[in-house]
């Protein structure tokens, strides 16, 4: 159960030869002095590798078993989750890409989003308690005042404290405008009072103190979302010299009974049920969902890295069983449609992490660039975030499923570990905004607003890769850009066709929404690994005969001609979303 392994050697290519992180971003002004390169992401893989395979990994089906309960208004984890927690704080995990001014590393994203596979796939349940922390730290850093930074941050930067995110209301869902919670203006404070659900650690032990940010409604505010303020409202009160002090009005009521990810805590969280909970203005009054969005794109990232994190554990999983269980004489593995699975994992697996790091890269710089970039490069970010967490985790429950089917009915079985990943992935679809929601952000929003132009630069950047791929004049490699190059013809087509529905048929655009960003993320991930053939192939003829390099060739070959045509297909259900979807009358349902 716990023999997971981080993929070290697919992410250090990726980070140093593909991304080339060391030129990108190692002379920028904010790493320059950080030795980013080599070393750096040798040194951090080994250590993250170790932690996530012998401390993070071997609590994964003890937390599927022994769920955090709730009782009496307070939360026990499952066992070693505290301790572990304690761990990945103390080595400077949580805060790894903080500022270095209040407790954080100062290291680039790319690092903290490969160390946060690591911790999910190791262990989702437990991998959720950090993220979630950095999330709301990162919305403190951003809107707090000077002295709530001071107060807050470098705690949970050192995990000595975790934050938690409060959204969602009973029968609110994503709906944030009608939610109920009230707050009350009393002196420098506020009173708080009002019931969240779905509250993802929402209260433990693990640490000294929870700070919770809680979306709430001043009296006077208007009406709707434009009327949604933000408040810090700690588990326990903060003392003058910074300790932990007496108890808030805030208490877990109960924890939701969920399909997966039975370790973490979530919780249904009450603020207020005797006096009112003290919180504290976080930003402007009516600002709350513009300071909440200020996360939301690293939120995202995360939640389209769980899928592919639940992905590589199907993987490891399936093909280790795979080479062990002999059927016909021989290991299944040997079996063409075995294969034909696994070989699919696999590509999949390495096209997503390939997909998100790149991204991960644009995120550092769109906010450390060069100044004269920096707006570029959040264009293309905000243009690939609902991609990242729409079509990695639709491609996680594929892959997780697929790893099941592997197994056959031991898959079936829950004493395998193969079905946990299935069961702990299919959150990742639904939290951070369901993707549907994604899909109508990536075409409404992120589409329409600049007529295409930023998806137009992003297509032009694929084209350059297919131009590379043919002058290598590989056989290999010819595969590759010939199929690159006919889906990325379908993309370009897909793309007009949209920007032309947002005009005529909106609803018709929003129908064929989720196909198109399907269509947009299995271009992306075989453009992402026709890089990194590119690199193998250059690392080959230099004379490095490496396996390796050997494997990431064939199995960009493989995606191309056993995934990218899936693109034609999703291309084809957009366009036909004019047709049945919208004259089929709902009542008919």
């Amino acid at each position: 159960m716990s023999d997971y392994r981080a993929p070290i050697e697919d992410m250090a290519f990726i980070i140093d030869e593909v991304l080339a992180v060391e030129s990108v971003l190692g002379s920028l002004p904010r790493f320059e002095e950080l030795g980013v390169g080599v070393d750096l992401t040798t040194a951090l893989l080994d250590e993250a590798g170790k932690l996530a395979g012998d401390v993070l990994a071997p609590l994964r089906r003890a937390g599927d078993l022994q769920p955090a309960t709730c009782a009496d208004g307070k939360v026990t984890t499952s066992p070693g989750y505290n301790e572990a927690l304690q761990q990945l704080g103390a080595g400077g995990w949580i805060g790894i890409s903080a500022d270095a001014n209040y407790g954080g590393q100062g290291l680039p994203e790319i690092y903290n989003t490969a160390g946060t596979e690591m911790w999910n796939t190791a262990n989702m349940a437990l991998g959720l308690a950090p993220m979630l922390s950095s999330g709301a730290a990162l919305a403190i850093a951003a809107h707090a005042s000077d002295a709530q930074k001071q107060t807050y941050l470098e705690k949970m930067h050192t995990g000595e404290w975790m934050g938690t995110m409060n959204l969602t209301e009973s029968g609110a869902g994503s709906d944030l405008g009608v939610m109920k919670t009230r707050a009350v203006p009393e002196g420098d404070h506020y009173r708080i009072y009002g019931q969240k659900i779905y509250i993802t650690w929402g209260d433990h032990d693990a640490t000294d103190n929870i700070i919770h940010l809680v979306l709430a409604k001043l009296p006077d505010a208007p009406e709707g979302s434009r009327g949604i303020s933000l408040f810090i409202v700690p588990k326990f009160l903060v003392n003058a010299d910074g300790s932990p002090g007496e108890r808030n009005d805030v208490y877990p009521v109960s924890t939701e009974h969920k399909l997966g990810i039975h370790g973490s805590p979530t919780c249904v969280m009450a603020f207020g049920d005797t006096e009112g909970a003290i919180g504290y203005l976080l930003g402007e009054e009516n600002q709350g969902l513009a300071c909440m969005f200020t996360m939301m794109n690293e939120a995202r990232l995360k939640v389209g890295i769980q899928g592919l994190s639940q992905s590589e554990g199907a993987l490891q999983k399936a093909t280790a069983y795979a080479r062990e269980r002999v059927q016909g004489g021989v290991p299944i593995i040997e079996h063409p449609d075995v294969k034909r699975m696994l070989l699919s994992m696999k590509a999949l697996c390495e096209g997503m992490r390939a997909f998100a790091y790149s991204e991960a890269v644009t995120m550092d710089l769109a906010h450390s660039g060069p100044e004269d970039e920096r707006r570029l490069a959040q264009s293309r970010l905000d243009l690939m975030i609902p991609v990242i967490k729409g079509w990695l985790t639709e491609v996680g429950m594929e892959v997780t499923s697929q790893g099941v089917q592997v197994h056959g009915g031991m898959g079936f079985v829950e004493e395998t570990g193969a079905a946990q990943y299935l069961r702990d992935v299919r959150i990742a679809p639904i939290y951070e905004g369901t993707n549907g929601i994604q899909a109508a952000d990536l075409v409404n929003r992120k589409l329409g607003r600049d007529g295409g132009a930023t998806m137009e630069s992003v297509q032009s950047a694929i084209s350059e890769t297919v131009a590379a791929l043919k002058a290598a004049d590989h056989t290999e490699l010819a595969v590759v850009a010939q199929n690159l190059e006919q889906a990325l013809a379908g993309h370009v087509e897909s793309t007009q066709r949209m920007l032309a529905a947002l005009g005529a048929n909106k609803a018709a655009a929003l129908g064929g929404s989720f196909d198109y960003m399907m269509q947009t993320g299995y271009l992306f991930g075989g453009w992402q690994l026709a890089r990194g053939a590119l690199v193998a192939a250059q690392r080959l003829a230099e004379g490095s005969d490496n396996t390796f390099y050997r494997t990431k060739m064939a199995t960009a070959r493989f995606y191309a001609e056993q995934i990218l045509p899936r693109c034609e297909s999703h291309a084809l259900v957009a366009a036909q979303s004019e047709g049945a979807l919208l004259d089929y009358p709902v009542d008919w349902i």
